[in-house]
């Protein structure tokens, strides 16, 4: 604890070194427009003629050292009900008109920002340089809309209503849009937000900002935002209270159980009540979530539970505050912990900023009991506060509670299983992010409570420091999860260990031929029991190349030591078990490709060699093609081969896991998707299909269709159709 308080008091002395905002000379001031707007992606309206221009973008990709070749200009004005943006995207001059056509993915939204020519603006409220929202589009139109969290980490997942059109010439493409301040949470008074606009060009290879940032960081980066400057307060937007009733019909059949068709027919509906313009009140009541987009599958060759994000809508507006607090193996609360395989009856959700330095969340939400298996009804409650410091760090706090309601576990019926009364959580981090985002760190503590545990060895405490410049990135991590912390409501894999983690890397630049850059990174962890004696290693040196037209490649080679905790099948396919206490060695390497984004036709590729547990091998190779008829239909084959020899048990195992996609986005409205997944591993087939008519903004049909077989005879073991409706009305 010595140790952990002396961190915590370095990382407060580093942040107080930085305290001014990197980009504050960089301003737009922003006036209200007494004339109408139409969205239509043309200039020539009278407030865009009145509006000042943002340009003179600087260069982030390639090299961050210049003026932007391309010529991109911005305007902003609002009136009572929106924020008004357009943007002009100027082609190379020098190319010709077939050169200049763009390059993307297809008409979904939310893509992928690497493949796409596009424009994205990042807003920041609350001018904290912390969280904030992003809009923008692709060349194309698709829309682009997210939460930023965490100084400049974006969140897709979430959506709201806004509009937007791009339309293309053929020497630049317009996107215009109109953002309702109904959409956004911002607080009354505050008159300096932060801003900052990117662009992308995948011809020129050349990512742009309008404030500088530098090329180790995203432009997402809200530290190097510039500031709009209100020629007075937002407007305040009155009521604001969305009703998102949802209508849900479908049928399943379970072939392998031999169980008759069962069908279904719900209703539900959520809510969300602006309690102030930056709180947020998400009501839920017997919410479905069946037209989330299936998780892709992986081969499981770890001793641990694997993790899979959150896609569900109530839980993601500043979802940042309940699901990022701890690190990414140490989550206090995971969200997909509720409702999985229970019906979820209700739920409330107060979540936002009370002021600039100070935010809240506290959730509620309450299952159904499930009598097959004998699991209660359960609650569960969590409330976060964060609380800003000097000029974008936080401090937070945590509490979750896991209770089984009218539920005695000593009183159960002979052969189910036996659930804990309740498991609690609380938790304190502090969140180092220096003004230029060069420091950044986190110290977390934590502590469980439930019946069967005495109050020893029930504590968790880590704490990482990243130093990150253009050429050098150097950091340090380090964990300690005691064997009797439980987090049921979380996601915590291994228990009872000491981590170490230290990691280098530097990058070098030449000054021209195809090589953007090029440089080694070393990463190594060394995990110990509570008695400080080694149970695992592994450490890589990875050399990275990044050339010019965008492509990288990469190549490694590693050692590990792994000294087995419990009995393990290192193929996961229920053969023979190595035992608990065998130490196992081994080297490996391997290289990995991406190809250029640029080309109608890309592709990764990956593969291993080397030893593996038992003094055996494993062979490993995988790839990723695509091809697109941009912007229509986007085709995509991802198939990845494992051979596992293990000679101790004279064993071979050779797996496959191949997931062939089809993407056809006819309009930016309309999807339809179609995702077949092999996965010999798990000895399953699994189709999903599923269809999108956004037939308005943030209301939606979907149609989705669900199949599973068995491989080699392909026979169904079930088979699920759902076909939903939701509307979104603002009342």
């Amino acid at each position: 604890m010595k140790v952990f308080r002396l961190i915590f008091l370095w990382l407060v002395c580093c942040t107080s070194l930085f305290a001014q905002k990197k980009n504050e000379a960089y301003q737009y001031h922003i006036r209200q427009t007494t004339s109408p707007v139409k969205i239509d992606g043309e200039l020539d309206e009278q407030a865009w003629l009145e509006a000042d221009t943002a340009t003179n973008f600087y260069m982030v990709l390639p090299m961050d050292t210049s003026f932007a070749r391309l010529r991109t200009d911005v305007k902003m004005t609002y009136d009572q009900q929106n924020l008004y943006i357009i943007a002009v995207c100027y082609y190379d001059p020098l190319a010709s008109a077939r050169k200049n056509r763009p390059f993307v993915q297809s008409l979904r939204r939310d893509w992928e920002f690497g493949k796409n020519d596009n424009f994205i603006f990042f807003m920041d409220p609350f001018d904290d340089q912390t969280n904030g929202f992003t809009f923008g589009a692709n060349a194309v139109g698709a829309q682009w809309d997210g939460l930023l969290y965490e100084g400049g980490k974006a969140n897709l997942s979430w959506d709201n209503k806004w509009y937007s059109v791009v339309k293309n010439y053929d020497d630049r493409y317009v996107f215009e849009a109109a953002i309702p301040f109904k959409t956004i949470r911002y607080k009354k008074g505050i008159t300096r937000w932060g801003i900052n606009f990117s662009r992308q060009d995948l011809r020129t290879t050349e990512k742009s900002s309008w404030a500088p940032v530098p090329r180790q960081f995203p432009t997402a980066s809200l530290a190097y935002t510039g500031t709009i400057v209100w020629d007075q307060a937002p407007p305040q937007v009155g009521s604001n209270v969305s009703l998102i009733p949802y209508a849900l019909g479908g049928l399943t059949r379970d072939y392998a159980n031999d169980k008759p068709t069962t069908y279904r027919r719900d209703v539900g509906l959520d809510a969300k009540v602006a309690v102030t313009s930056s709180l947020n009140l998400d009501l839920t009541v017997n919410p479905d979530f069946s037209q989330v987009d299936v998780d892709r599958q992986v081969t499981n060759l770890d001793r641990f539970e694997l993790f899979f994000p959150e896609r569900r809508q109530f839980f993601l507006e500043n979802g940042d505050l309940f699901t990022n607090f701890g690190y990414a193996n140490i989550r206090p609360f995971f969200s997909r912990r509720i409702g999985l395989g229970v019906p979820i009856r209700f739920g409330a959700r107060l979540s936002g900023k009370l002021n600039k330095d100070w935010r809240i969340g506290v959730m509620d939400m309450q299952t159904g009991k499930v009598d097959a298996t004998g699991l209660p009804a359960q609650n569960f409650a969590v409330v976060a506060l964060q609380r800003r410091i000097f000029s974008r760090s936080n401090i937070g706090a945590i509490f979750i509670n896991k209770e089984s309601l009218n539920y005695e576990p000593g009183v159960t019926e002979a052969g189910k299983p036996v659930y804990s009364k309740y498991n609690r959580n609380v938790g304190l981090e502090y969140n180092l992010a220096s003004s230029n985002n060069t420091w950044t760190g986190k110290v977390l503590l934590l502590k469980s409570f439930d019946p069967q545990n005495g109050g020893k060895r029930n504590l968790v405490h880590a704490a990482n420091l990243l130093y990150s410049t253009r050429k050098w990135n150097i950091g340090w991590q380090h964990e300690y999860v005691g064997s009797s912390y439980t987090a049921e409501v979380g996601y915590v894999p291994r228990r009872g260990y000491i981590k170490v983690n230290p990691i280098v890397s530097y990058m070098m630049f030449p000054k021209g031929g195809k090589v953007l850059s090029h440089g080694p990174q070393l990463n190594s962890y060394s995990i110990y029991n509570e008695s400080f004696k080694q149970t695992d290693n592994e450490s890589i040196f990875l050399y990275l190349i990044t050339f010019r037209s965008k492509s990288v490649l990469s190549v490694w080679t590693g050692h590990d030591y792994v000294r087995l905790l419990q009995p393990f099948d290192p193929t996961n396919t229920g053969r023979d078990t190595l035992a608990r206490g065998t130490e196992h060695r081994w080297n490996a390497f391997g290289a990995d490709f991406i190809s250029k984004p640029q080309s109608l036709f890309t592709y990764t590729l990956s593969s291993r060699y080397g030893g593996y547990y038992a003094n055996g091998t494993r062979l490993f190779l995988s790839t990723e093609v695509g091809y697109r008829f941009q912007p229509y239909v986007s085709l995509a084959l991802s198939a990845n081969y494992n051979e596992i020899r293990l000679p101790e048990t004279k064993s071979i195992t050779k797996f496959w896991l191949v997931g062939p996609r089809i993407d056809l986005t006819m309009t930016n409205r309309i999807f339809f998707t179609t995702f077949v997944q092999y996965n010999e591993q798990a000895k399953n087939v699994n189709l999903n299909a599923r269809f999108q008519w956004r037939y308005q903004p943030a209301s939606d049909i979907f149609l989705v269709y669900t199949d599973n077989y068995l491989p080699g005879s392909l026979s169904v073991k079930s088979r699920a159709l759902v076909l939903k409706l939701t509307y979104w009305w603002n009342v």
